[in-house]
């Protein structure tokens, strides 16, 4: 048995959804003209409270498309030092955008209002770059899956407001925080100018995001997508499947955070784990201490009895839970941890 806790974007579509994919009505979505892919748009920006929604083949194209949006070359982008569009986009946003990121320390990767507040260029200063964007992630990755608080968002989006200054939400797992905070999804398109939604991770999709905004600002991604090469034809069967997974899948996100839960109370246990960061939703990560085990060493150790997970950095390994984890996989972890 393989239990695969690499990442949640390992999980892979269920009978029901292949179904779903199978029998989905499709057309050249380049043209505008697939039905599904219209749908999917359609439904997710209604879920999140905005006017419209662009299908794009993955997250990172979404973010990168919505921060090309923002902003000119030459300005700044304020983000956490966490943040996936700095860590993990490959450079994209001086690559797409010819922009300067202005990386913040917040809390376990969330930001506050003041902090923002007191990292807003002046744009009267010709030495400094304009400040042109806000992005938030939420739930943040490198983080262990940290939610916001919507009060704190709520600020932040005032304060951009007041500024001038539109405010990006990388919700790659953005389900998983409404859930873990019994949070209302359309609240959310009150707080921020733009969202994007992965499908393909913890929701079970095999692939997609989808970005949120005004009919103005997607129509102008729209052709950002085309730019960047994103533009699908018969991208329905694929669209089908986000349909389903936004119908079905939302609440099994639940589960997937009680086997967190699980797993981190065990972990906590054991002696070669120093600490384990705060587990809000579906991941774990925990640093490795002592002589016994490397975190590399460890996760040799684990993929030899049939547990993938990564080493996340040189001290740290992470656990990503999702629905294809089942209840029988995490009792046989949990007895794996306990004789190491």
């Amino acid at each position: 048995m393989i239990i695969e806790l690499r990442s949640d974007t390992f999980t892979t579509p269920t009978a029901a959804m292949l179904d779903a994919m199978h029998s989905a009505t499709v057309g050249d979505d380049v043209f505008g003209e697939d039905p599904t892919v219209n749908a999917l748009q359609q439904k997710v920006a209604a879920l999140l409270g905005m006017q419209a929604g662009l299908y794009c083949p993955t997250g990172t194209m979404a973010n990168q498309i919505a921060i090309k949006c923002h902003t000119q070359p030459g300005h700044e982008v304020i983000c956490d030092e966490l943040s996936h569009i700095y860590q993990y986009e490959g450079g994209g946003i001086a690559f797409n955008s010819g922009c300067s990121v202005k990386l913040l320390h917040g809390n376990s990767g969330r930001l506050t209002a003041s902090l923002v507040a007191n990292n807003i260029n002046n744009k009267d200063d010709v030495h400094k770059a304009i400040t042109s964007l806000v992005s938030l992630e939420n739930t943040c990755n490198r983080a262990g899956g940290s939610c916001y608080n919507m009060d704190d968002m709520r600020e932040i989006s005032n304060l951009c407001a007041e500024h001038a200054l539109p405010l990006h939400l990388d919700g790659a797992r953005l389900y998983n925080a409404i859930v873990a905070q019994g949070e209302k999804a359309s609240d959310y398109g009150t707080i921020f100018t733009s969202i994007s939604l992965c499908l393909s991770k913890g929701l079970g999709a095999p692939i997609g995001s989808v970005l949120v905004g005004s009919k103005q600002l997607i129509q102008q991604a729209t052709r950002i997508r085309k730019v960047l090469g994103g533009g699908m034809r018969q991208a329905g069967y694929l669209a089908a499947a986000g349909i389903y997974a936004l119908d079905n899948h939302v609440q099994l996100l639940q589960q997937d955070h009680a086997h967190a839960q699980a797993v981190a109370q065990v972990l906590d246990t054991k002696s070669f784990v120093h600490s384990i960061l705060p587990v809000a939703t579906n991941i774990i990560i925990f640093t490795v201490q002592g002589e016994q085990y490397t975190a590399a060493g460890l996760v040799h150790i684990l993929k030899e009895k049939g547990v993938h997970c990564i080493a996340f950095s040189a001290t740290q390994i992470r656990f990503v839970f999702h629905l294809n984890v089942t209840d029988v996989m995490v009792d046989a972890l949990i007895e794996i941890l306990k004789k190491l």
